[in-house]
């Protein structure tokens, strides 16, 4: 099966579920969905979403992300939007270090692991994280999470929901890595590093788009290192961070396992 949906001008949209549990049990498939931004959706993906039949779509970017590069819903959607409200006015970090830093393999991949330490413990993400998962308990239908690539606060996040739902961490980090290959890095990589030059002026290495653009095992294994350095475990930062408790983690088996 590929999890992969084709979509025009939307990239690495998926389904992150249909995966067994330690359970015993299987999480149902097109009830989980993650993507890149929408701002460029065609009419075309637009009727693909729509046929989705989404309860709920969680935006993981930043207000002044957002107000770059507006989301399109299609039309007459009910399904209701989960937004973040925290806005430092500042330039989303990301852009920040394409403009100032070395582009480098090792700078990117050092960019990487620095924004992993930060990502599960930002109030925005707490916020967001928190809201997400008190819709998984709630809400009757699919839940589509994205951010800007889909790939790092939607990856951190997709990963979060596959350990609350005893999926095992083999099939975890196989979904995560799903982003390099729905991007298609190495034949996109000499056009990025191109739209790079003309914005910033400045000459990014084919490894330093690699490392900046596509996910890696360790960069998930340094947020969940930093979470388990704070809260001793996965299972603690999810209830005491994000209000996860036993009742609502049973609400979310009971609606997404089969």
């Amino acid at each position: 099966m590929s999890r992969l949906l084709p979509f025009d001008a939307v990239d690495n949209f998926r389904d992150y579920g249909d995966y067994a549990t330690a359970a015993g049990r299987r999480i149902r498939p097109g009830r989980l969905w993650r993507s890149a931004h929408h701002a460029r959706a065609t009419d075309a993906d637009l009727d693909r979403i729509a046929a989705l039949g989404l309860a709920t779509v969680v935006d993981l970017r930043r207000p002044g992300e957002r107000r770059h590069q507006p989301s399109r819903r299609p039309t007459g959607s009910a399904c209701a939007v989960i937004e973040s409200d925290h806005d430092d006015g500042g330039e989303a970090p990301h852009i920040t270090f394409l403009k100032t830093a070395d582009l480098t393999e090792d700078s990117g991949r050092a960019f990487m692991h620095d924004a992993y330490r930060r990502l599960p413990f930002e109030p925005p993400h707490l916020d967001l994280f928190a809201r997400f998962f008190r819709t998984l308990g709630d809400a009757d239908g699919p839940v589509l999470i994205h951010c800007a690539a889909g790939k790092d606060r939607t990856g951190l996040l997709a990963a979060l929901t596959h350990h609350l739902l005893g999926v095992s961490r083999a099939d975890m980090i196989e979904d995560y890595l799903l982003t390099n290959r729905a991007v298609d890095l190495e034949a996109r990589a000499p056009d990025i590093a191109r739209q790079l030059h003309a914005m910033t002026g400045r000459t990014a290495s084919h490894g330093a788009v690699v490392a900046f653009l596509g996910v890696e095992p360790d960069f998930l294994d340094v947020a969940f290192r930093t979470i388990e350095a704070e809260h001793g475990t996965l299972d603690a930062y999810l209830e005491r961070a994000l209000g996860v408790d036993a009742a609502l983690r049973d609400r979310i088996t009971e609606r997404l396992a089969a």
